[in-house]
């Protein structure tokens, strides 16, 4: 911006990330074969579909969902939409009560506001809450139809004890909804959540995918969220009045599948798990660790992590009181000193 080039050092990563190398070589690798997945009987077409199918199955198996369970993947462009799919799916009125709280991204609020009456728990002046605040919202009454949660805090980075809430959900049969376009690049998903939604986006593989997983009978019955449909794909036949829908997950999805953000995201969750997740929260740590040393040099404290906080370089980059903006645009202070 002052015209002088520098090397840059991308950690502007907070709300989307760039493609990792892994999953550049996979859709470049892929393209030539591309074909419109599940829609015609030629060879590229078959190619895109077991392609597409065997992404599936590594959403699942990312999850943590055992591939021959009840559960299944549907591929949605993204977080938001896989949260406004099931809100449309659930069939909830303003009679059922869906529990939420104050810590949540919009996209984990507006679909549930909109369908149902929401039961919020409320955030302390730290932007946490415990596991006791989600208690005693799922203890009043009538009984909540849905508990949607964040695995992290899209501002704070907090994580809250979702083991412990979830745990606290099932045993007073609510079922949970995680929110996990926060966590899914930096920590394992929750497993025992009844439905989880997370953006290919966040987890470098930014081509326009994202995933809703649950139970296949909450999905069998009732018309899918998107209307327009495919023989072959969301619909066995079809005539003009009289529509024979395929069984999920394939009924939830319409038109043309996005083969290659679910080959794009395939990849970004393989590469994932060979790193394993041990390496990558170590890493984490080490680059909070230099940046919290790095900031003692501010005025003020260092910024530490508490209890349950992913790691964020934001935090820990705005010293000396320079705004979060300037620093992400490459501001440098004038002298080494500062």
């Amino acid at each position: 911006m002052d015209g002088i080039q520098r090397p840059y050092l991308s950690f502007d990563a907070a709300a989307s990330t760039s493609a990792l190398p892994s999953v550049l070589d996979a859709v470049e690798a892929f393209v030539p074969w591309y074909s419109s997945a599940q829609r015609a009987a030629g060879y590229k077409s078959q190619a895109s579909a077991i392609a597409y199918q065997c992404a599936r199955l590594g959403a699942l198996t990312f999850a943590g969902r055992d591939t021959a369970s009840d559960d299944v993947a549907i591929f949605c462009r993204d977080a938001t939409e896989a949260i406004h799919h099931l809100a449309y799916r659930l069939q909830l009125s303003r009679d059922d009560v869906v529990i939420t709280t104050a810590a949540e991204h919009h996209a984990n609020l507006l679909p549930w506001s909109r369908t149902a009456t929401c039961r919020y728990v409320e955030c302390g002046k730290d932007g946490t809450f415990d596991t006791e605040d989600v208690v005693a919202a799922l203890n009043q009454r009538p009984r909540a139809a849905l508990l949607a949660i964040t695995g992290a805090s899209n501002i704070t980075r907090w994580m809250p004890p979702l083991p412990q809430i979830i745990d606290a959900a099932r045993r007073r049969g609510v079922p949970v909804l995680a929110d996990g376009a926060q966590l899914a690049s930096h920590r394992p998903l929750p497993a025992d959540a009844d439905f989880l939604a997370w953006s290919g986006h966040k987890m470098y593989a930014p081509f326009g995918t994202g995933v809703l997983v649950g139970p296949r009978r909450v999905l069998a019955d009732g018309d899918p969220f998107p209307a327009g449909l495919a023989v072959g794909g969301a619909a066995d036949s079809r005539g003009l009045d009289e529509v024979v829908r395929a069984l999920p997950p394939e009924r939830e999805e319409t038109s043309s599948p996005n083969v290659i953000g679910a080959i794009a995201l395939h990849a970004a969750m393989d590469m994932l798990g060979y790193i394993g997740w041990p390496a990558i929260t170590g890493y984490e740590r080490r680059i909070a660790l230099s940046l919290r040393r790095a900031s003692r040099r501010s005025r003020g404290p260092p910024p530490r992590p508490g209890p349950g906080r992913r790691d964020a370089a934001g935090r820990h980059l705005h010293r000396g009181g320079a705004p979060h903006a300037l620093v992400a645009a490459g501001w440098q202070p004038s002298t080494r000193s500062e």
